[in-house]
């Protein structure tokens, strides 16, 4: 069993930064693939960034490459998404999945075992 707690969120004003972090529990946090994902209202979930158990590999959705950053510290069990150059289209709520001996290709929702209460991120204009 994993817990998975995320922080960070908040309002920005577009242009901004924001970093979120999720803290996870449990001993075996190097087994599994961490994604984040994002919901905004009457929308379907989808994936923002995912990155591999080492940390090593990393997928992007396209509309935040090359302005969000997934990095992870296994040591730490946490996993974080440094968010830039924010835009109001990506107000969301955030939240972090894990996925057991996943990779950086896993960026299907029904491929995640565990997930985190999700944070909200707003971005004003």
């Amino acid at each position: 069993q994993v817990q998975l707690v995320e922080s960070g969120g908040g309002l920005a004003q577009a242009g901004g930064s924001l970093r979120l972090s999720c803290a996870a529990s449990g001993r075996t946090f190097s087994r599994y693939a961490m994604g984040w994902f994002r919901q905004a209202p009457g929308k379907e979930r989808k994936f923002v960034a995912i990155i591999s158990r080492t940390g090593g590999s990393t997928t992007y959705t396209d509309s935040v490459k090359g302005r969000f950053t997934i990095s992870r510290d296994n040591a730490k069990n946490t996993v974080y998404l440094q968010m830039n150059d924010l835009k109001p289209e990506d107000t969301a709520v955030y939240y972090c999945a894990a996925d057991l001996l996943g990779s950086e290709y896993s960026i299907s929702v029904e491929e995640y075992d565990y997930w985190g209460q999700g944070t909200q991120v707003t971005v004003s204009s």
